[in-house]
Protein backbone atom coordinates (compact mmCIF):
# COMPACT_ATOMS: atom_id res chain seq x y z
CA UNK A 1 0.00 0.00 0.00
CA UNK A 2 1.37 3.23 -1.14
CA UNK A 3 0.58 6.33 1.37
CA UNK A 4 0.94 9.94 -0.53
CA UNK A 5 2.51 13.07 0.29
CA UNK A 6 0.33 15.67 1.37
CA UNK A 7 -0.12 18.12 -2.11
CA UNK A 8 1.86 21.02 -0.13
CA UNK A 9 4.57 19.26 1.13
CA UNK A 10 5.03 17.97 -1.88
CA UNK A 11 5.09 21.58 -3.57
CA UNK A 12 7.47 22.88 -0.93
CA UNK A 13 9.73 19.49 -2.07
CA UNK A 14 9.62 20.82 -5.80
CA UNK A 15 11.22 24.19 -5.10
CA UNK A 16 13.94 22.91 -3.13
CA UNK A 17 13.16 22.85 0.37
CA UNK A 18 13.50 26.32 2.24
CA UNK A 19 16.88 24.83 4.02
CA UNK A 20 19.31 26.19 2.12
CA UNK A 21 17.53 29.58 2.38
CA UNK A 22 16.86 30.03 6.22
CA UNK A 23 19.97 29.56 7.27
CA UNK A 24 22.00 32.39 4.68
CA UNK A 25 21.81 35.60 6.84
CA UNK A 26 20.80 38.62 4.73
CA UNK A 27 23.27 40.23 2.42
CA UNK A 28 26.01 37.04 2.53
CA UNK A 29 26.84 35.51 -0.48
CA UNK A 30 27.02 31.95 -0.63
CA UNK A 31 29.43 29.66 -2.87
CA UNK A 32 29.98 25.59 -3.56
CA UNK A 33 33.36 24.76 -2.86
CA UNK A 34 35.37 21.25 -2.72
CA UNK A 35 36.10 20.75 0.85
CA UNK A 36 39.03 18.28 1.71
CA UNK A 37 40.06 17.14 5.25
CA UNK A 38 43.08 20.30 4.93
CA UNK A 39 40.19 23.15 4.11
CA UNK A 40 36.86 22.14 6.00
CA UNK A 41 35.78 25.15 8.09
CA UNK A 42 33.12 25.66 10.76
CA UNK A 43 30.16 26.79 9.18
CA UNK A 44 30.33 24.36 5.78
CA UNK A 45 26.93 23.20 5.24
CA UNK A 46 27.61 19.40 3.79
CA UNK A 47 25.08 17.61 1.60
CA UNK A 48 25.07 14.20 2.76
CA UNK A 49 22.32 11.22 1.66
CA UNK A 50 20.33 14.23 0.56
CA UNK A 51 20.21 16.40 4.03
CA UNK A 52 22.35 19.28 4.71
CA UNK A 53 24.47 19.37 7.86
CA UNK A 54 26.44 22.48 9.08
CA UNK A 55 29.89 21.94 10.42
CA UNK A 56 29.74 22.98 14.27
CA UNK A 57 33.23 21.56 15.34
CA UNK A 58 36.63 19.81 13.86
CA UNK A 59 38.27 17.54 15.59
CA UNK A 60 42.24 16.82 14.31
CA UNK A 61 43.07 13.54 13.98
CA UNK A 62 46.32 11.07 12.66
CA UNK A 63 47.54 11.01 9.82
CA UNK A 64 46.09 14.34 7.88
CA UNK A 65 42.15 13.18 8.90
CA UNK A 66 39.46 15.41 10.95
CA UNK A 67 36.07 14.12 12.12
CA UNK A 68 33.42 16.49 11.86
CA UNK A 69 30.77 17.17 14.37
CA UNK A 70 27.61 18.71 12.69
CA UNK A 71 24.75 20.52 14.63
CA UNK A 72 22.45 17.96 14.76
CA UNK A 73 25.19 15.94 16.68
CA UNK A 74 26.02 13.51 13.69
CA UNK A 75 29.91 12.80 13.16
CA UNK A 76 31.91 12.44 9.83
CA UNK A 77 35.39 11.24 9.70
CA UNK A 78 36.98 12.92 6.26
CA UNK A 79 40.44 11.50 5.13
CA UNK A 80 43.02 13.04 3.83
CA UNK A 81 41.45 12.07 0.13
CA UNK A 82 37.99 12.50 0.87
CA UNK A 83 36.69 15.16 -1.58
CA UNK A 84 33.32 16.79 -0.90
CA UNK A 85 31.05 19.65 -2.32
CA UNK A 86 29.85 22.37 0.58
CA UNK A 87 28.04 25.57 0.92
CA UNK A 88 30.29 27.70 2.06
CA UNK A 89 29.11 31.65 3.73
CA UNK A 90 31.66 34.20 2.51
CA UNK A 91 31.87 36.87 5.30
CA UNK A 92 33.25 40.10 4.63
CA UNK A 93 33.84 42.17 7.87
Amino acid sequence: MRLSLPRAGRLNYARGGSFMNTWTPSGAMASTVEITSTNVQRGDVIQIGGQPCRVADLFQLPRGAKRLLFESGELLTMHPRTRLVAVRVLRRW
